[in-house]
């Protein structure tokens, strides 16, 4: 069963206001330290790990989230190809796990994203790899790229259910992220963040404040174990385990003092 609805403390108006100002504040002033670092052939793949941190960071503290982690992270820097793929049910879905998770973690992004100024130019700078979901053709290409991200050492978030859950319950996955965890042979992360849809509702303005969020890390698939005419078992043995996450009884979990950068990323 789904945990517990936590007593929700909906933000006003001004409030509301507030943290959308501040958060596109902070945006785009990474956007434009990207930016401009990149034009000035300054910007190094540490520098992306800090900010994207740094940002996430701020993000979960104008909303107050209380995060804590469950589970361990692989060792992201043993040679291997990582994948994370992640429950989504919340806009905060991607900060909570940039905090909370270690290495030079990049976002599987939907193409339109790349449209919107300042961030999609500086995504691109940042090697965050796009798909284009509505076009088979450059999808393949973009799965090419970023598996060329991945042998370089990026480990990829990415969100199987496609778009984000209104109940946080988990939706059915779509395929071109388990083809990508094929064809790397990648070591699939299976995450869930239980009870983040409180904080602000999918398709809605309805903002909670100083809600406890838990993130749980699962013990990871091997994907070089399968093939693709194992895709579906893949797909299957996936959702067992994010369900598992997301429903099942877990241990006492850490707590993320503020949110804290040091959870499991240092």
């Amino acid at each position: 069963m789904l945990s517990l609805q936590p007593i929700t403390r909906s933000a006003n108006l001004a409030r509301r206001a507030g943290v959308a100002l501040g958060s596109v504040g902070v945006t785009l002033y990474f956007c434009l330290l990207v930016i401009v670092r990149a034009a000035l052939g300054r910007l190094r793949r540490e520098n992306v790990d800090r900010y994207t941190r740094i940002w996430s960071a701020a993000l979960l503290r104008l909303v107050r989230m209380r995060m804590t982690v469950q589970g361990r992270c692989p060792d992201f820097n043993d040679g291997r190809r990582y994948l994370i793929l992640c429950t989504h049910s919340s806009h905060y879905d991607i900060p909570a796990s940039f905090v909370a998770m270690p290495g030079s973690m990049r976002m599987l992004a939907k193409s339109e994203l790349y449209r919107i100024p300042f961030l999609g130019r500086a995504m691109r700078a940042a090697e965050f790899p796009s798909v284009a979901r509505h076009n088979p053709q450059q999808a393949r290409r973009d799965l090419a790229r970023a598996r060329q991200m991945m042998e370089s050492g990026i480990v990829l978030w990415a969100a199987p259910e496609g778009t984000r859950s209104a109940d946080g319950r988990l939706q059915p996955f779509k395929k071109g992220c388990f083809h990508l965890a094929l064809e790397t042979g990648a070591i699939i992360v299976p995450v869930a963040i239980r009870d983040i849809h409180h904080v602000l509702p999918a398709r809605t303005w309805r903002l909670n404040l100083d809600q406890p969020v838990q993130l749980c890390i699962g013990a990871p698939i091997d994907a070089s174990r399968y093939d693709q005419d194992n895709l579906a078992v893949l797909m299957n043995d996936t959702r067992e385990r994010m369900e598992q996450l997301l429903y099942g009884q877990v241990a006492a979990p850490v707590p993320s003092p503020e949110p804290a950068l040091e959870t499991c990323a240092d």
